[in-house]
């Protein structure tokens, strides 16, 4: 679970209260021992790591299970944030498909960005970069992505109150 305000991400046992800090420090930064309001979690089963987005930070890290630091996956080191293809606004939410490539919800961005497995430059596959609207092909801050087993994009738009779906290409 992503604790947002406490710039950390918790694990949490069924059936018990007390949680288990599995990433961050309780203290907001931009080190690789630091967090800046995670926002969406996903848990890579084969890495054994979780993908965070990283929103504040404007990256997306890969926080092993154990360790005590992440490491960079996407967008800039530090904060820097921006419209280029391997810059982010704000992610919001990150997920893996199948074949490790990275799909991000780039809030502020307002687009959806693909990554190829490995890469650090992606390319918008949702919406555009840095214009906000209501029509289908438009994004209000994206702020969640999921995909089905036929790898058909599913987008949290926000601030238009909807989920988009569109189709594998």
């Amino acid at each position: 679970m992503a604790d947002t305000d406490n710039s950390r991400v918790m694990y949490f046992t069924v059936g018990v209260r007390n949680g288990t800090i599995i990433a961050g420090n309780n203290t907001a930064g931009v080190t690789p021992t630091q967090l800046n309001e995670p926002r969406g979690v996903y848990f890579d089963s084969i890495s054994n790591s979780i993908i965070i987005a990283n929103s504040a930070a404007r990256n997306v890290v890969r926080w092993s299970i154990g360790a005590s630091n992440w490491t960079l996956v996407a967008g800039g080191p530090g904060g820097v944030g921006g419209t280029a293809s391997n810059r982010f606004a704000y992610p919001s939410d990150a997920i893996l498909d199948p074949m490790n490539n990275l799909y991000v919800a780039d809030g502020w961005n307002h687009r959806v960005q693909f990554f190829l497995s490995g890469e650090m430059n992606g390319r918008t596959i949702a919406g555009f970069t840095g214009v906000n609207g209501s029509n289908a092909s438009l994004f209000n801050f994206p702020s969640g992505v999921a995909l089905d087993s036929q790898l058909n994009l599913y987008v949290c738009d926000f601030d238009n109150h909807r989920v988009q779906k569109f189709l594998r290409y």
